[in-house]
């Protein structure tokens, strides 16, 4: 099959998004798939790389966004992909869907979305309150429903905004980790007998994300006596704010660490980390700390609580900031061995390879195509 992966919001330090799409996008050439992604860009490009052809169409900022571009473009875009001729287009956002539409159906091209955002957790802080965000959202939801083929998604959280209008054109699909990147820190890199407890939370420092209550949840432990530092992995328009508010505090901005392995060894360096976020639809930052041995602080809304599926790899909070610096001290209680193999061992049955194997699931289903099946390597 030859897929396109389109999406915006696709920059170097966007995260989830072009984790999901550059892990899933090699695991399709890996099967034996064509690859082209399609995203919005400072110009127009058609570069072929070893992971496939990636297609860049000149677009405008997104004002308050943080540097993200969207593709406004629809006429190039179009022309781009009748020229590309795919068997399936996965839209990795909702903004382009009501355009696309009418080009998939004209030429007969499956349209899968894959949903990274609820609509009405993103915006709860974007509105005014007396807005009626959840039938709004409703409305929206249901369109979309009607304009694609097929709709991913990767938690129970996630489902729940779809799975309404029925579920047969639903697909859940969990989201991966690479366990041979993000993994538990070497025996000798460990210090068991240090008196202080290092917090990581690996997030982007925008609204919706919440970032403040990590260092609010920091605050907090201070207060308690905990002798607690905090590491902040990310950028976004939040982050001179969040600055001047740690100001008095152990804390260290890192911004957005592009290298992956320096990525993993910051986090599996922590003792817990924080995933604050009620807007979570899965929670791959949670995911690649729990991988690398770190259990996981987390509010009782969105998905990320449904990634807590060992007594001690994590805990499951009101998402305020004394309720986070309960959950720490909570698992700071456990034995740190256990805290490891518990957080690890629920990585360990969200490897990559799965994940690729339920999206050509769902596109040999769109296509009617049969389609074997590549073993689940971890």
């Amino acid at each position: 099959m030859k897929i396109v992966q389109l999406a915006n919001f696709y920059t170097p330090v966007s995260g989830g998004l072009r984790t999901c799409v550059e892990q899933t996008g090699r695991g399709y050439i890996a099967a034996g798939h064509e690859r082209v992604t399609l995203v919005p860009g400072t110009e127009d490009r058609d570069i072929t790389f070893p992971d496939g052809r990636h297609l860049t169409v000149r677009s405008p900022l997104l004002p308050g966004s943080g540097g993200y571009r969207v593709l406004t473009a629809r006429a190039r875009v179009c022309a781009l992909l009748d020229k590309v001729e795919p068997d399936v287009l996965e839209a990795n956002d909702k903004l382009s869907i009501a355009w696309l539409s009418p080009w998939a159906r004209r030429r007969g091209v499956p349209l899968v979305l894959v949903s990274h955002e609820r609509i009405n957790a993103i915006l709860r802080t974007r509105v005014p309150r007396w807005f009626p965000l959840d039938s709004a959202a409703t409305a929206a939801n249901r369109r979309l429903h009607r304009l694609v083929d097929h709709i991913v998604l990767a938690s129970a959280f996630s489902a729940a905004e779809f799975e309404v209008f029925g579920r047969e054109k639903t697909h859940r699909v969990p989201l991966g980790v690479d366990l041979d990147t993000f993994r538990p820190a070497p025996a000798t890199a460990q210090h068991p007998e240090r008196d202080d407890v290092r917090l990581v939370t690996v997030t982007r420092l925008s609204t919706e994300k919440h970032p403040e209550l990590s260092i609010a949840a920091l605050r907090e432990l201070r207060r308690r006596g905990v002798p607690a530092s905090l590491d902040v992995i990310g950028t976004g328009p939040l982050q001179r704010r969040l600055a001047k508010v740690a100001d008095d505090l152990p804390v260290r901005f890192l911004g957005h660490v592009a290298e992956r392995n320096r990525l993993a060894e910051l986090v599996a360096a922590a003792d817990v980390s924080l995933s604050p976020s009620p807007a979570e639809t899965f929670g791959l930052a949670t995911l690649e700390s729990l991988a690398c041995g770190v259990p996981v602080v987390v509010p009782s809304e969105g998905a990320a609580r449904e990634l807590i599926m060992k007594p001690e790899s994590g805990r499951v909070t009101d998402g305020t900031p004394q309720g986070l610096a309960d959950g720490v001290e909570s698992l700071l209680a456990a034995p740190a061995e256990r805290r490891r193999a518990d957080a690890r061992a629920v990585a360990e049955q969200f490897p990559w390879s799965a994940t690729v194997n339920g999206l050509l699931d769902v596109y040999a289903t769109a296509t009617n195509r049969e389609r074997v099946p590549q073993r689940e390597r971890q």
